[in-house]
């Protein structure tokens, strides 16, 4: 008996009219965002390609590929917007929503730089609560703000690829050690005494300190154990790199080959450094991408040192805080635990080029509106 074979995807043909729908719907930053997804995944699917390779390209599950292109076959544009619900009818209509949409993404409160549910409120003539429900809706958080940094090294890809290659298969016997520093850490007193959480009261400490000097941490992570090997020095120069090396060679077996992955920061690459490096052929160098200290496994565990130990303990000198950073150290190599790395350089080179498309669609679509208004 034969054995049931897949489903073909269906194949998509767009009209010049549907085109230029879904291309709006894909680019206008009014759009919801789960509406713009749909659109680009029959955008997409326009073009030939599997539903596999749809997934891959916009990072979207399968099933949802294959729902909403059953739905756009059947229905076509229509298909992708959602259907009407059950209750109360709205009091608001689309294009009232579509409007707050706009005003939450495009204008900004005249005596603040974002939106709160009180301000749009109170310009749009709606409920807190219904100013709350689009956001919602929409996914808009105005009073969220992240960072972000691309590298422009143009070496990026090579390095992804060399370090994430290290990470996920390591040479066989060999130490892979992430090193970097983390410094001019502060020795931070509370201006006056802390008071202890309580049922119903957390934690009080008063919002102004006192400075008590500065140290910084010369770290490298063993990826294969999750150890530490950490050294404390009260500057942050090229000799203090150089004498954190010598530790690692100190505490390192002379027969294993050694894989250092850290920064090109100046302190690295000094003629004494480059010395001490040339002396050991066994010792090799992975430099991270400019701007991308994010793939250094170390800085996870100064975050971890941060959050745990510095941001809310008390030091009243530096030899106290050197103390528990040794002390926290010690702890975390009596009971390592390794960071597990999971993504793959294909798929960090992928969410990169999303992003840098998103960035470049979204800067084309406010040049085009700052030329259509003549400013």
């Amino acid at each position: 008996m034969a054995g049931r074979g897949r489903v073909a995807a269906v194949s998509i043909i767009l009209t010049d009219a549907e085109r230029q729908e879904l291309e709006g719907l894909a680019n206008r930053r009014k759009t919801a965002q789960g509406l713009a997804r749909r659109a680009r995944i029959i955008l997409a699917a326009s073009e030939g390609l599997q539903n596999k390779e749809i997934v891959e390209r916009l990072g979207v599950d399968a099933n949802t590929v294959s729902r909403w292109r059953r739905r756009f076959a059947s229905a076509r544009c229509a298909g992708l917007y959602d259907e009407p619900r059950s209750g109360a009818p709205r009091k608001i209509d689309d294009d009232a929503i579509a409007e707050t949409v706009r005003r939450t993404l495009e204008e900004t409160p005249a005596n603040a730089t974002h939106w709160s549910l009180r301000s749009m409120a109170s310009a749009t003539g709606y409920a807190p609560s219904t100013i709350h429900r689009i956001w919602k809706a929409f996914s808009l958080q105005p009073h969220r703000s992240e960072t972000f940094k691309l590298s422009t090294d143009p070496l990026f890809v090579d390095k992804v690829r060399d370090i994430v290659g290290l990470y996920m298969a390591p040479p066989e016997k060999a130490l892979v050690l992430c090193v970097d520093e983390k410094s001019q850490i502060q020795a931070l007193d509370r201006s006056q005494p802390l008071l202890p959480m309580r049922p119903g009261q957390p934690e009080r400490r008063s919002h102004d300190y006192k400075r008590h000097g500065t140290t910084s941490l010369f770290a490298a992570l063993d990826i294969a154990t999750g150890k530490i090997i950490g050294k404390c020095y009260a500057r942050h120069r090229a000799k203090e790199f150089l004498n954190f090396l010598r530790e690692i060679d100190r505490v390192t077996p002379n027969e294993r080959e050694v894989h250092l992955v850290m920064d090109n920061y100046a302190t690295h690459k000094t003629a004494a450094i480059r010395a001490f490096l040339a002396k050991r052929p066994h010792w090799y160098v992975h430099l991270t991408p400019t701007g991308a200290s994010w793939i250094n496994q170390v800085e996870r565990f100064f975050a971890n040192l941060t959050e745990r130990q510095i941001r809310r303990g008390v030091h009243r000198s530096t030899q106290e805080l050197q103390e528990a950073i040794d002390a926290y150290i010690k702890t975390v190599n009596a009971d390592p635990k390794p960071f597990r790395w999971t993504r793959s350089a294909d798929d960090i080179l992928a969410a990169v080029n999303r992003f840098c498309l998103r960035t470049n669609q979204t800067a084309k679509m406010q040049i085009t509106q700052t030329s259509e208004s003549g400013h």
